[in-house]
C-alpha cells in the first residue's frame, strides 16, 4: 500500500511538472505559434497524469494499464523529441514512476 502512495505522489510530481511546462509554453507563444499547441498538449498530459495519481489507490487493472501506456508514451515521445537536458529530467521522471508502477503490479494483479 506504501508502494501504491510513492506512486500517486509521482504522478502528482509529474502532473505538476507538466502544467509548469504548458505555462512556459504559453508564455513564450506568439499567436498562431507552435508553443500553443504544446501548451494544450502539455495540459492534456497533465490532466491524464492527475488522473492516474488520482485513481491508482482503487487497485484497478484498468487503471494500472492505463497508466502503463501513459507513462511508456511520455518516454518514447521525449526520446524522439529534441533531447536536452529537460528532457532527460522528464523521461527520467516518467521512468521511476513506470519502475515504481510496475514494483507494484502485485497489488493490481488480485482484482
Amino acid at each position: 500500500m506504501k508502494n501504491i502512495k510513492t506512486v500517486g505522489s509521482l504522478f502528482f510530481v509529474t502532473a505538476f511538472v507538466l502544467a509548469v511546462f504548458g505555462g512556459a509554453s504559453f508564455s513564450r507563444a506568439h499567436a498562431n505559434s507552435i508553443y500553443n499547441l504544446y501548451a494544450v498538449l502539455m495540459f492534456v498530459d497533465a490532466a491524464v497524469m492527475l488522473v492516474c495519481g488520482l485513481y491508482i489507490n482503487r487497485h484497478a487493472q484498468a487503471v494500472y494499464w492505463f497508466a502503463v501506456m501513459a507513462l511508456t508514451l511520455n518516454i518514447v515521445l521525449t526520446i524522439f523529441d529534441q533531447i536536452g537536458l529537460v528532457d532527460i529530467l522528464f523521461a527520467a521522471l516518467n521512468f521511476v514512476t513506470l519502475m515504481a508502477l510496475v514494483s507494484s503490479r502485485k497489488e493490481f494483479s488480485h482484482q
